[in-house]
């Protein structure tokens, strides 16, 4: 797993790279608890003065969650259960406690744009693409909280479209509706933006940053206090779910039911 996701420090900066290219560096149950194991880190020690994550290659950020994870679902305990996971992860990143860089090329899809979609700066090459085209894939659904972060972020109409139509957003278009600041024509101009970046911020007073960061997340959190369970419930138990999965595997289009 160690692999998998790569962790280093140079120069009070954290580097965090998602590494598995050859596969899109889809993100497994136990990289999801590293990313949050990092954050609990940097919180500890003090050491580090922003953190920087990306993706190995250029093909992707992060494909969202490998489907190969969903193959033991079973019962409506294991939709809950993994939903719960992400959130949790996700909300550890949110309370790291300087600042986060996600550097975006390729694909930054499910998951994956979950990561980002949290992270207090979002910066992109031109051949990135953001997304959740779980309409289109699996059939599943985000948590209270995932659908929350990103109506702040895009507002709830282009939240509902981008889902809907199970589409990506270009780099391009993401600048215009400020969901990343700026956007690098290509992988190398990427991660020197993104070094620059994290140097310039970690230069600035840490409490006004990491105050700032706490004091936005809790005005964030009073909308994700809703019940969910019962949706999670209804797409990771049905039918459409498991034909998502096959199908995704198959390499074919699911045929849906509604059931």
């Amino acid at each position: 797993m160690t692999d998998e996701l790569l962790y280093d420090v140079r120069d009070g900066i954290g580097h965090v790279t998602f590494n598995r290219p050859q596969a899109r560096n889809a993100l497994t149950f136990p990289m999801y608890e590293r990313l949050a194991e990092i954050c609990g880190e940097i919180d500890r020690e003090r050491a580090v003065r922003a953190l920087v994550i990306t993706g190995a290659g250029e093909k992707a950020f992060a494909a969202g969650t490998d489907i190969a994870q969903f193959r033991a679902f079973s019962s409506p305990e294991d939709g809950i259960a993994y939903e719960a996971r992400i959130d949790r992860v996700l909300g550890a990143l949110e309370r790291c406690g300087v600042p986060t860089i996600a550097a975006i090329a390729g694909a930054c899809t499910g998951g994956g744009a979950a990561i980002a979609a949290c992270c207090d700066i979002r910066i992109a090459s031109a051949n990135a693409r953001f997304g959740f085209p779980i309409a289109r894939t699996l059939g599943n659904c985000l948590s209270i909280g995932n659908y929350a972060r990103l109506s702040a972020l895009l507002g709830p109409a282009r939240v509902k479209e981008i889902i809907f139509t199970a589409r990506l957003v270009d780099a391009e278009e993401a600048r215009a509706v400020g969901l990343w600041s700026e956007v690098l024509p290509d992988a190398a101009s990427l991660a020197a933006r993104a070094d620059e970046l994290a140097r310039l911020v970690a230069s600035h007073a840490p409490l006004t940053l990491r105050v700032t960061k706490e004091a936005l997340r809790r005005l964030g959190e009073r909308a994700a206090q809703v019940e969910d369970e019962d949706l999670i419930v209804m797409c990771y138990t049905s039918n459409d779910f498991r034909e998502g999965m096959d199908a995704f595997l198959a390499k074919r289009a699911p045929s849906w039911t509604g059931s």
